[in-house]
């Protein structure tokens, strides 16, 4: 079996090309990848190879496959996995497989250390390890960008789950958001601030009483707006407000007077910007939790922390990186039953657009990149997509079906541009 996909050799060096898969042993399975998720890790990672804490120190001599945020549909099964997986299965894979016999240790994962898997690939081979860890994930939802955001979705589940709570007089820790309490998303306007709102908004065990949302840029936060309105989260008892705060003198007080000046019970930080940190901290409750998001790409990268309330107003910091297996589960679940990660995805294209959109993605604009592997097409905003209809069809019929959709990405559109792939 041939495969084309797109293959890490060293710092900035990608390269697109065809190549021999192994044969699948019996305990392997063939499969068909059909979309990928452009990732700011995958950015990272392309720009510091060899040096990445995922990346393989022989990559020059042994390329990997990049791309981990990817759905696709098995092909064959060898005779150990006949039992659980079929021919035609959907899938989602967890990249975070936490396998220590891998070829960089523990953190090695499909996407940035494997030869023969990875996400901007027409056709990979699914190692046993993955069966084995239970990180190849059925989804039997709607489309397939649904199981390929899974992913993301999973890594805004896994922090709110890793936020905590005490109680005066215990230090047991009470996992998660607290109920019925205030929330605050900072620098949340972005493609995974927009998960988090989303996630927040519909899930169905636990909300805040008052969520907040900022930003600096208002035609990130009109978009926000649009997609999850106030009124929609009004429809599941939530106060949702978004604020630019760059023009105030005190984001920090100003923000907390917005919960008579309680504070905020759980501050997320969605940018690696000091000055966002120390905010979020001058925010916070009696008991507040501050959870750091983003992961910044400078190792000594520090931010000043009020220690004075972490002794005495019970105040602590948080830290997440990725989702685990039943985030990613839970996000398969919610998306199955109807929730629509479609407001992350601003841009489409083909296998042929992901080394240039990979190796400059903080340069261009909107939210996620979502790849077609088996479609050459350059990367697309879907806002152009009209413009490009006047001369070209497909386009025209992908802007209506996207009109009818309140503008966004949709499974209508997906199908319609599947059955017009021409292979790259």
């Amino acid at each position: 079996m041939k495969s084309k996909a797109v293959r890490l050799y060293g710092k900035n060096d990608l390269r697109l090309e065809t190549f021999d898969l192994p044969p699948i042993k019996e305990d392997e399975i063939l499969a068909k990848v059909v979309c990928d998720s452009i990732c700011m890790s995958s950015w990272k990672a392309s720009h510091e190879a060899d040096v990445h804490k995922r990346i393989p120190r022989d990559v020059a001599q042994n390329p990997t496959i990049i791309g981990h945020e990817f759905a696709g549909e098995i092909v064959e099964v060898g005779s150990r996995w006949r039992d659980e997986f079929q021919v035609g299965d959907k899938f989602s894979i967890q990249p975070a497989l936490n396998d220590e016999n891998g070829p960089v240790g523990v953190l090695s994962a499909p996407g940035y250390s494997y030869h023969y898997i990875g996400g901007d690939a027409t056709y990979i081979v699914i190692p046993n390890v993955v069966m084995e860890k239970g990180c190849l994930l059925k989804y039997t939802g709607a489309g397939y960008y649904p199981a390929a955001l899974s992913e993301p979705l999973s890594c805004v589940i896994g922090a709110m789950h890793a936020n905590y709570h005490t109680s005066p007089g215990s230090y047991n820790h009470r996992m998660e958001i607290r109920d019925n309490g205030y929330m605050a998303i900072l620098a949340g306007a972005g493609p995974m601030g927009l998960a988090a709102i989303n996630y927040t908004i519909l899930r169905p065990d636990r909300r805040p009483k008052l969520l907040v949302v900022t930003d600096i840029d208002d035609t990130r936060l009109r978009r926000a707006s649009q997609l999850y309105s106030p009124e929609m989260a009004a429809k599941n008892g939530i106060e949702l407000k978004y604020i630019n705060t760059g023009a105030m003198s005190d984001p920090a007080q100003e923000l907390r007077a917005l919960t008579g000046n309680h504070g905020y019970d759980d501050v997320f930080v969605f940018a690696p910007v000091a000055a966002i940190i120390e905010q979020g901290d001058a925010m916070l409750a009696f008991d507040g939790c501050l959870n750091f998001f983003s992961g910044p790409s400078k190792a000594d990268f520090k931010a000043p922390f009020n220690f004075y309330n972490v002794h005495y107003a019970y105040t602590h910091l948080v830290g997440t990186s990725g989702g685990n297996t039943d985030d990613m589960k839970e996000a398969l679940a919610m998306m199955t039953q109807g929730l629509d990660p479609s407001g992350f995805v601003t841009h489409i294209g083909g296998l042929d657009a992901v080394i240039d959109t990979t190796l400059n993605l903080p340069s261009i604009p909107g939210g996620k990149k979502l790849i077609y592997t088996h479609l050459t097409m350059p990367l697309t905003a879907i806002a152009d997509f009209e413009a490009k209809g006047r001369d070209n069809p497909l386009f025209a019929e992908l802007h209506r079906l996207c009109l009818t959709h309140n503008g966004l990405w949709n499974v209508e559109a997906e199908t319609l541009l599947l059955e017009h792939i021409i292979e790259c």
